[in-house]
């Protein structure tokens, strides 16, 4: 285990303290106040600098994600909502959306509202308003590493209808700064069902600003229309809140390495020495990457979005051939690793590597 910088034993850590949570670990709690009361949430402390909170009862996605104290991530002006306050019609799923490090959307739809046949779907599923079950925490040592973990399943199903299971297991280390997300979705149900997931993970102010840069290691960029084509060349730039700003979005295919794995990171040099928010996925289940740059006084945020396909209404995906299923009895795993990139070193080096994928795969 590291701590302040130097590595330390099991046996000498535990000669050294009365309880690990004077160096880490995991605390749950419920929220009381306003729209979020009877929220469960786990907050997740490394010892490092890194804290972050679960939502158990919003599909166990990532609220909160600070390190040394500054916020990494957006927060809505809804802010954190009881998943009782979910309408799914339209576009209502927006007065839920508290964003923070990850909202996950699916896991039969996501996109714009619209008409699938004879079903009205709402803006980007039901998925993060569904709390989780059988949640747990299963932190333990292993060898020298204490391991800080919460598990939850989460069910989206219905009578003649889709039947996915979604098992999430979330990871960190006392004295890590960074965490993984493991899911896996499996279609317990008798009949083939839809399957899209997006991890609408959020980047926010003082990490996004006008210094800010994404770096990724991106095949092909498409914009999703003309207003996002037109800003094609400046979608790795960001700039200050603009009072007048319409959203724009693009699509990253993503190249991997040889093990399967792709990476982005949002970069801020002139903030804290440098810090940046990065991600590592597996591009087999996670083809590609999602932007969604929001500039725009108050809801000023950059989405970084890890995805397993175009992201669209789910009839337009069909007709398109890209809307993808499983099978009864299917199962899909999905992981994706969010870290901290401290310092000019750490965000030359995820540099260096994110073009290195890029140039293996030119």
């Amino acid at each position: 285990m590291r701590i302040a910088g130097r590595d330390y034993s099991r046996r000498e850590v535990e000669r050294r303290i009365g309880n690990l949570r004077q160096l880490g670990g995991i605390r749950a709690c419920e929220l009381s106040d306003g729209r979020s009361r009877g929220v469960r949430a786990l907050e997740v402390t490394t010892g490092s600098g890194l804290a972050f909170t679960i939502l158990p009862d919003r599909g166990m996605d990532i609220a909160d994600f600070t390190f040394n104290g500054i916020s990494l991530v957006y927060h809505t002006a809804a802010g954190i909502t009881h998943p009782s306050y979910h309408d799914p019609a339209g576009a209502e799923w927006l007065r839920v959306f508290f964003a923070g490090l990850l909202t996950t959307c699916g896991l039969t739809y996501f996109g714009s509202p619209g008409r699938d046949g004879a079903v009205e779907l709402g803006l980007h599923g039901r998925y993060s308003s569904t709390p989780a079950v059988r949640v747990a925490d299963l932190s333990r040592w292993d060898g020298d590493e204490y391991i800080l973990e919460a598990t939850g399943v989460v069910e989206e199903a219905s009578l003649f209808g889709e039947k996915l299971r979604l098992t999430r297991r979330i990871s960190s280390r006392i004295g890590g700064r960074a965490i993984t997300i493991h899911d896996t979705v499996e279609n317990f149900g008798g009949t083939a069902s839809p399957f899209v997931i997006l991890y609408h993970t959020n980047a926010g102010f003082p990490l996004l600003d006008e210094s800010a840069e994404l770096i990724s290691a991106s095949r092909k960029i498409e914009p999703y229309d003309e207003r996002s084509a037109a800003a094609l060349d400046h979608a790795a730039r960001f700039a200050a809140p603009l009072a007048e700003y319409s959203e724009q979005n693009f699509l990253h295919s993503m190249a991997a390495d040889e093990s399967g794995f792709t990476r982005a990171a949002l970069v801020n040099r002139a903030l804290a020495g440098g810090l940046g928010l990065g991600l590592r996925w597996r591009t087999d289940t996670l083809p590609y990457l999602s932007e969604w740059k929001m500039l725009a006084d108050v809801d000023y945020v950059a989405g970084l979005e890890p995805v397993n396909t175009k992201i669209a209404n789910r009839a337009e995906l069909r007709a398109q051939g890209r809307l993808p299923t499983l099978a009864p009895g299917e199962s899909r795993d999905m992981e994706l690793e969010i870290g901290v990139l401290e310092g000019a070193s750490e965000i030359e080096q995820a540099r260096t590597q994110i073009e290195r994928i890029r140039r293996k795969a030119s």
